[in-house]
């Protein structure tokens, strides 16, 4: 399938993401429990990440601290230079609105709404014009090659249609990130391969991509992998020649 494609990103290396010594803990009654013991990492523009790991290896409280969904126990976390961990509610949400792109596994699409409204929620968020937010989500749903979808609604869509117009609006407000968690998690084989390419599209248009999956053939098309298990980063390995990471 060919799809226009996105102006590139400037890409001077810089470095986007950097956790230094991030702890993660929750208290289970009377005891606490650490999801995340310690984790320190960095991420610059352009790379194609996997997170990978068990289930309760702590990569989704990873992710979820990454796209300020959540805060840290203790430790420093910094998003294009800027320290988070003492921002506000309402300035996390705005971090999040204009800085991150999110993709999930259940794509979190509105069911009777329009797959072109639901690319258009992000926009409205930010307070863009009617006008502006439709040109922009019939540009993202060209990208990933639905524009003639634009009106169906999500229980129109197939599976991996309702996956890429969840891409589209995570790309919708341009962000510096895109987080996607177990994005081919339902979906059969094939239509999973094809969200991948996507992905593989995605990255050389200039996007940074973290992608948190404990499938093996998911993050074979990353360029980099890091490994937890219990709270701890184990390996961080370059798999590829994308991205900016030093080797």
């Amino acid at each position: 399938m060919s799809r226009p494609v996105a102006s590139k990103r400037s890409n001077n290396g810089r470095e986007l993401i950097r956790l230094e010594q991030v702890s993660k803990s929750y208290l289970m009654g009377s005891r606490e429990l650490r999801v995340l013991d310690n984790v320190s990492l960095t991420v610059k523009d352009n790379e194609y990440v996997a997170i990978m790991g068990p289930s309760g290896s702590g990569k989704t409280t990873l992710m979820n601290i990454i796209g300020c969904l959540d805060r840290v126990t203790s430790g420093s976390y910094r998003l294009e230079g800027e320290p988070i961990d003492e921002k506000s509610d309402r300035e996390l949400a705005k971090i999040r609105g204009e800085k991150v792109g999110f993709v999930f596994q259940t794509f979190n699409l509105l069911a009777r709404t329009s797959a072109l409204r639901n690319v258009e929620l992000p926009m409205l968020y930010r307070g863009l014009s009617r006008r502006k937010r439709k040109k922009r989500a019939l540009e993202m749903l060209q990208l990933i090659g639905l524009s003639e979808r634009a009106k169906h609604k999500p229980g129109e869509l197939s599976g991996g249609e309702r996956q890429r117009v969840a891409l589209a609006r995570a790309l919708a407000n341009q962000p510096s990130l895109i987080l996607a968690d177990e994005p081919t998690g339902n979906l059969d084989s094939k239509t999973g391969d094809e969200i991948m390419r996507v992905f593989a599209e995605l990255h050389e248009q200039g996007n940074t991509l973290i992608v948190v999956t404990h499938e093996q053939n998911v993050a074979k098309n990353a360029h980099r992998v890091i490994k937890l298990l219990d709270g701890k980063v184990v390996s961080d390995e370059q798999i590829g020649g994308g991205g900016n990471r030093d080797a």
